[in-house]
């Protein structure tokens, strides 16, 4: 079965979103889904179920049990920093190593197809030599890049694009998710992202309330190889 990797061009654009939207997608259609989320700032567990973690639970109908989010999250940390930062105000670093035979093992493990979440941006630092874009390139797994519709977001989505193909890595699918309050259009910016990147299928996905469906994520699943 197919695993793929989603990141994104910065923090906050909807990765999560776009990963639940999958999740149940393929569910609906009878299809084996598993997620998992690696790493994860910010979190609180007191509001276990709003983390990025419990949205990815919620998706695949497993329980808020602390087992369930380890098994989905094992690196969490209460700081919202990036990675590198946030292990380090709790004490401690993520063994990048660790960290790529944790994925390795949840594709080997997967019953069906499998999405390793990302965390931040394509080039969020992991430790004090490994980015995410590192990250991607060891597992050598198809990418979706999610991207807003912020003013700016098309240089930022331009850029993680080429440093992506500069380490060869798969980039299958860009994720264009409106964002809250934007004024810059959504189709124009899908639109402009295609223009530069004619090889790339650049998806609109337009601003929904949690846990809608839409039938932008069937779209994502074709083309990135899950159905």
């Amino acid at each position: 079965m197919a695993s793929v990797f989603i990141t994104a061009s910065g923090t906050d654009v909807g990765k999560t979103f776009v990963a639940a939207g999958l999740i149940r997608y393929l569910r609906s259609q009878g299809e084996a889904i598993d997620a998992v989320k690696p790493i994860v700032s910010g979190f609180d567990p007191a509001r276990a179920g709003e983390s990025d973690s419990g949205v990815l639970l919620r998706a695949l109908g497993l329980p808020f049990t602390d087992e369930e989010i380890h098994d989905i999250s094992p690196w969490r940390f209460a700081a919202p920093l990036s990675p590198d930062m946030a292990a380090r105000h709790a004490g401690t670093e993520i063994d990048f190593d660790q960290l790529v035979s944790f994925c390795e093992t949840a594709m080997k493990e997967a019953d069906g197809s499998l999405l390793v979440e990302g965390v931040g941006g394509v080039m969020v630092p992991i430790d004090q030599d490994n980015t995410v874009l590192d990250w991607i390139a060891e597992l050598d797994l198809p990418v979706v890049l999610v991207a807003g519709t912020y003013l700016g977001s098309i240089s930022h989505t331009l850029t993680a694009a080429e440093v992506l193909d500069q380490e060869d890595c798969d980039l299958r699918t860009i994720v264009v998710s409106e964002s809250e309050g934007s004024h810059v259009p959504l189709f124009e910016t899908v639109a402009t992202i295609s223009r530069f990147l004619p090889a790339i299928e650049v998806i609109a996905l337009p601003r929904l309330e949690a846990g809608a469906d839409h039938p932008a994520f069937a779209q994502i699943a074709k083309s990135c190889g899950l159905v």
